[in-house]
């Protein structure tokens, strides 16, 4: 059986817009995923990529462009600046972790509910009351926000370690089992073709 390993981050707004095209290729295929949220400044930091607020303007300014152009090619709502954006991901990254080791709701939903709430919908997924309606809305105890914590602290940790480890420099970034890697939303159409042994 396939398995995809997904580096990627809450407030990434290319993994927003990626919506539930992985849960859609990994069902495809009958493959699984390992959901592994991670620091992308420190990724960045750790893998020569700048921050954002850091890039040159010419590079910001495509990249408005860009991310308008893609949400409007795929009919999604999108804010170019969210209310809430920089904010810390860590709190909506920990409910991920967490719900992913409890089980029960819809992994995929979640992750894409909290990309929507900020690149979307102006909320603060740092924000308590915001993972806890995260949480519910795709089937899981919004309890966990409290539960994962101390789990979710290492776990987030460690993913970023992953990726820097396995060759990842940004989000969204699939690594398959035979570690085939394929980088940013755009790429989905590619990791559907390589798990269909034409690519």
């Amino acid at each position: 059986m396939a398995h995809i390993d997904y580096f990627f981050s809450p407030m990434s707004p290319y993994t927003y817009l990626l919506g539930g095209d992985l849960e859609t290729v990994a069902d495809k295929h009958n493959a699984t995923v390992t959901y592994k949220p991670l620091d992308i400044m420190g990724l960045f930091a750790r893998t020569g990529g700048t921050a954002p607020k850091d890039r040159h303007a010419s590079r910001m300014e495509y990249r408005a462009q860009d991310l308008v152009r893609s949400a409007k090619k795929r009919a999604m709502a999108f804010n170019l600046k969210p209310a809430f954006s920089p904010t810390n991901p860590a709190p909506s990254s920990y409910a991920i972790i967490a719900a992913q080791s409890a089980g029960g709701g819809d992994i995929g939903a979640l992750v894409h509910s909290f990309t929507r709430a900020c690149w979307a919908e102006d909320k603060d997924i740092a924000d308590d009351a915001v993972v806890r309606a995260c949480l519910k809305a795709a089937g899981f105890d919004p309890a966990l926000a409290d539960s994962g914590l101390l789990s979710g602290a290492d776990t987030y940790a460690s993913n970023l370690e992953e990726a820097v480890r396995r060759g990842a420099f940004g989000a969204p970034f699939f690594i398959t089992g035979d570690d085939a890697r394929f980088w940013g939303r755009d790429r989905i159409t590619d990791l559907d073709l390589y798990l269909a042994g034409d690519l």
